[in-house]
Protein backbone atom coordinates (compact mmCIF):
# COMPACT_ATOMS: atom_id res chain seq x y z
CA UNK A 1 0.00 0.00 0.00
CA UNK A 2 1.07 3.32 -0.86
CA UNK A 3 0.50 5.97 1.98
CA UNK A 4 0.90 9.83 0.66
CA UNK A 5 3.48 11.65 3.24
CA UNK A 6 2.09 15.35 2.49
CA UNK A 7 -0.92 17.06 2.84
CA UNK A 8 -3.44 14.94 1.51
CA UNK A 9 -6.52 15.50 -0.45
CA UNK A 10 -9.12 12.69 -0.68
CA UNK A 11 -7.96 11.73 -4.37
CA UNK A 12 -4.53 11.33 -3.25
CA UNK A 13 -4.96 8.75 -0.89
CA UNK A 14 -4.29 5.19 -1.62
CA UNK A 15 -5.12 3.10 1.46
CA UNK A 16 -7.90 0.89 -0.16
CA UNK A 17 -8.12 -3.03 1.01
CA UNK A 18 -6.99 -1.48 4.69
CA UNK A 19 -8.89 -1.66 7.85
CA UNK A 20 -8.51 1.70 9.27
CA UNK A 21 -9.60 3.13 12.81
CA UNK A 22 -11.76 5.52 12.63
CA UNK A 23 -10.95 7.56 15.69
CA UNK A 24 -7.45 7.51 16.49
CA UNK A 25 -6.28 9.80 19.86
CA UNK A 26 -2.75 11.01 19.61
CA UNK A 27 -1.67 12.14 23.11
CA UNK A 28 1.86 12.94 24.91
CA UNK A 29 3.59 15.79 26.58
CA UNK A 30 4.10 19.75 25.80
CA UNK A 31 5.93 20.18 22.63
CA UNK A 32 5.91 16.08 21.71
CA UNK A 33 4.30 16.46 18.23
CA UNK A 34 1.14 15.50 19.53
CA UNK A 35 -0.80 17.92 17.17
CA UNK A 36 1.44 17.67 14.30
CA UNK A 37 0.82 14.08 14.41
CA UNK A 38 -3.05 14.08 14.64
CA UNK A 39 -2.96 17.12 11.62
CA UNK A 40 -1.28 15.33 9.31
CA UNK A 41 -3.22 12.05 10.08
CA UNK A 42 -6.04 13.63 9.36
CA UNK A 43 -5.13 15.25 6.32
CA UNK A 44 -3.97 11.69 4.90
CA UNK A 45 -6.68 9.70 5.87
CA UNK A 46 -8.87 12.65 4.94
CA UNK A 47 -10.50 13.05 9.02
CA UNK A 48 -12.13 15.66 10.52
CA UNK A 49 -9.69 16.84 13.50
CA UNK A 50 -10.56 17.47 17.34
CA UNK A 51 -8.29 19.59 19.02
CA UNK A 52 -7.08 21.07 21.67
CA UNK A 53 -7.28 24.66 22.11
CA UNK A 54 -4.58 26.24 24.25
CA UNK A 55 -4.97 29.36 22.77
CA UNK A 56 -8.59 29.79 24.00
CA UNK A 57 -7.34 29.75 27.76
CA UNK A 58 -6.59 32.59 28.88
CA UNK A 59 -5.44 31.90 32.35
CA UNK A 60 -2.91 29.41 30.31
CA UNK A 61 0.07 31.68 29.99
CA UNK A 62 -0.39 32.88 33.59
CA UNK A 63 -0.57 29.37 34.38
CA UNK A 64 3.33 28.73 33.32
CA UNK A 65 4.64 32.10 35.17
CA UNK A 66 2.77 31.58 38.10
CA UNK A 67 1.32 28.00 38.09
CA UNK A 68 0.08 27.75 42.11
CA UNK A 69 -1.58 31.46 41.59
CA UNK A 70 -3.67 29.91 37.85
CA UNK A 71 -3.61 26.43 37.96
CA UNK A 72 -6.80 25.63 39.40
CA UNK A 73 -8.85 28.15 36.49
CA UNK A 74 -6.84 26.51 33.85
CA UNK A 75 -7.82 23.26 34.44
CA UNK A 76 -11.56 24.25 34.57
CA UNK A 77 -11.00 26.35 31.35
CA UNK A 78 -9.87 23.34 29.91
CA UNK A 79 -12.55 20.75 31.49
CA UNK A 80 -15.13 22.35 30.35
CA UNK A 81 -13.79 23.35 26.83
CA UNK A 82 -13.37 19.36 26.90
CA UNK A 83 -17.10 18.89 28.18
CA UNK A 84 -18.26 21.34 25.46
CA UNK A 85 -16.38 19.86 22.65
CA UNK A 86 -17.43 15.73 23.08
CA UNK A 87 -20.95 16.88 23.69
CA UNK A 88 -20.61 18.18 20.03
CA UNK A 89 -18.89 15.01 19.28
CA UNK A 90 -21.90 13.03 20.64
CA UNK A 91 -24.79 14.39 18.63
CA UNK A 92 -22.41 13.66 15.30
CA UNK A 93 -22.40 10.71 16.60
CA UNK A 94 -25.39 9.35 14.21
CA UNK A 95 -23.46 10.12 10.94
CA UNK A 96 -20.35 8.02 12.67
CA UNK A 97 -17.56 10.30 11.66
CA UNK A 98 -14.32 9.53 11.45
CA UNK A 99 -11.82 11.85 13.06
CA UNK A 100 -8.45 12.50 14.83
CA UNK A 101 -8.01 13.73 18.30
CA UNK A 102 -4.75 15.48 19.70
CA UNK A 103 -5.98 14.76 23.50
CA UNK A 104 -7.89 11.68 25.47
CA UNK A 105 -10.65 13.14 28.07
CA UNK A 106 -8.99 11.39 30.67
CA UNK A 107 -5.87 13.33 30.06
CA UNK A 108 -7.41 16.17 31.91
CA UNK A 109 -7.76 14.27 35.01
CA UNK A 110 -4.16 13.61 34.65
CA UNK A 111 -3.19 17.27 34.54
CA UNK A 112 -5.44 18.15 37.36
CA UNK A 113 -3.81 16.04 39.89
CA UNK A 114 -0.23 17.44 38.72
CA UNK A 115 -0.60 20.86 38.89
CA UNK A 116 -3.70 21.35 42.11
CA UNK A 117 -3.52 21.06 45.69
CA UNK A 118 -5.61 19.28 47.34
CA UNK A 119 -8.35 21.75 47.81
CA UNK A 120 -8.24 22.68 44.42
CA UNK A 121 -8.09 19.37 43.24
CA UNK A 122 -11.44 18.07 45.53
CA UNK A 123 -13.63 21.00 43.97
CA UNK A 124 -12.38 20.12 40.32
CA UNK A 125 -13.25 16.87 40.64
CA UNK A 126 -16.70 17.56 41.88
CA UNK A 127 -16.96 20.17 39.12
CA UNK A 128 -15.89 16.90 36.95
CA UNK A 129 -18.39 14.64 37.86
CA UNK A 130 -21.25 17.15 37.10
CA UNK A 131 -20.35 17.24 33.74
CA UNK A 132 -20.99 15.01 30.87
CA UNK A 133 -17.64 13.38 29.70
CA UNK A 134 -18.69 9.87 27.95
CA UNK A 135 -16.61 10.17 24.72
CA UNK A 136 -16.48 7.77 22.18
CA UNK A 137 -13.47 5.09 22.86
CA UNK A 138 -10.50 5.55 20.71
CA UNK A 139 -10.27 2.71 17.80
CA UNK A 140 -6.26 3.57 18.27
CA UNK A 141 -4.40 5.61 20.67
CA UNK A 142 -0.64 7.12 20.03
CA UNK A 143 1.13 7.67 23.18
CA UNK A 144 4.41 9.80 22.14
CA UNK A 145 7.28 9.70 24.32
CA UNK A 146 10.15 11.96 24.18
CA UNK A 147 13.47 13.08 26.75
CA UNK A 148 13.47 16.68 28.33
CA UNK A 149 16.02 18.16 26.03
CA UNK A 150 14.29 16.71 22.76
CA UNK A 151 10.42 18.49 24.20
CA UNK A 152 12.28 21.80 25.28
CA UNK A 153 14.04 22.20 21.38
CA UNK A 154 10.63 21.50 20.35
CA UNK A 155 9.17 23.63 22.40
CA UNK A 156 11.66 26.79 21.97
CA UNK A 157 11.44 26.18 18.13
CA UNK A 158 7.74 26.20 17.60
CA UNK A 159 8.07 29.61 19.38
CA UNK A 160 4.78 30.04 21.21
CA UNK A 161 5.55 32.99 23.65
CA UNK A 162 3.39 31.83 26.50
CA UNK A 163 5.41 28.69 26.82
CA UNK A 164 8.49 30.27 27.04
CA UNK A 165 8.26 29.92 30.86
CA UNK A 166 8.08 26.13 30.83
CA UNK A 167 10.61 24.51 33.04
CA UNK A 168 11.92 20.91 33.06
CA UNK A 169 11.02 20.45 36.23
CA UNK A 170 7.18 20.54 34.91
CA UNK A 171 8.02 18.89 31.78
CA UNK A 172 9.56 15.71 34.05
CA UNK A 173 6.79 15.87 36.23
CA UNK A 174 4.27 15.33 33.02
CA UNK A 175 6.38 12.83 31.76
CA UNK A 176 6.37 10.66 35.16
CA UNK A 177 2.25 11.22 34.63
CA UNK A 178 2.25 10.02 31.40
CA UNK A 179 4.23 7.34 31.76
CA UNK A 180 2.54 5.99 35.04
CA UNK A 181 -1.08 6.71 33.38
CA UNK A 182 -0.43 4.58 30.33
CA UNK A 183 1.32 1.84 32.16
CA UNK A 184 -2.52 0.77 33.62
CA UNK A 185 -3.81 2.01 29.95
CA UNK A 186 -6.15 -0.83 28.65
CA UNK A 187 -9.02 0.85 27.31
CA UNK A 188 -8.06 0.92 23.49
CA UNK A 189 -5.31 -0.60 21.11
CA UNK A 190 -2.33 1.34 22.51
CA UNK A 191 1.09 2.35 19.99
CA UNK A 192 3.57 3.48 22.57
CA UNK A 193 6.00 5.60 19.90
CA UNK A 194 9.88 6.80 20.85
CA UNK A 195 9.39 10.26 19.03
CA UNK A 196 13.33 11.64 19.76
CA UNK A 197 14.47 10.64 16.33
CA UNK A 198 11.47 11.09 14.26
CA UNK A 199 11.21 14.18 12.22
CA UNK A 200 7.65 13.64 10.88
CA UNK A 201 7.39 16.97 9.15
CA UNK A 202 10.98 17.65 7.53
CA UNK A 203 11.46 13.39 6.68
CA UNK A 204 8.45 11.87 5.11
CA UNK A 205 10.09 8.27 4.98
CA UNK A 206 9.74 8.96 9.00
CA UNK A 207 6.10 9.57 8.39
CA UNK A 208 4.91 6.82 6.18
CA UNK A 209 6.80 4.20 8.50
CA UNK A 210 5.44 5.26 11.53
CA UNK A 211 2.07 4.96 9.83
CA UNK A 212 2.58 1.64 8.27
CA UNK A 213 3.50 0.46 11.48
CA UNK A 214 0.34 2.22 12.70
CA UNK A 215 -1.85 0.40 10.84
CA UNK A 216 -0.94 -3.20 11.39
CA UNK A 217 -2.51 -2.63 14.89
CA UNK A 218 -5.92 -3.80 16.15
CA UNK A 219 -5.78 -4.59 19.37
CA UNK A 220 -3.17 -4.74 22.71
CA UNK A 221 -0.12 -2.77 23.13
CA UNK A 222 2.66 -2.09 21.46
CA UNK A 223 5.68 -0.50 20.94
CA UNK A 224 7.27 1.93 17.85
CA UNK A 225 11.07 2.70 18.68
CA UNK A 226 12.82 3.27 15.45
CA UNK A 227 16.47 2.50 15.05
CA UNK A 228 16.58 -0.54 17.41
Amino acid sequence: MAIDTGETHPGDLALSGRTLPRFIAVEGNIGVGKTTLAKKLAATFNYDTLLELPEDNPFLERFYLDPKSAALPTQLHFLLQRSQQIQALRQDDLFKPVRVSDFLIEKDQLFAEVTLDADELALYQQVYQHLTLRAPKPDLVVYLQAPLNVLQERIRTRGIAAERAIGNEYLATLNDAYTNFFHYYDEAPLLIVNSEDIDIVDRPEDYRQLVEYMLTITSGRHYYNPGN
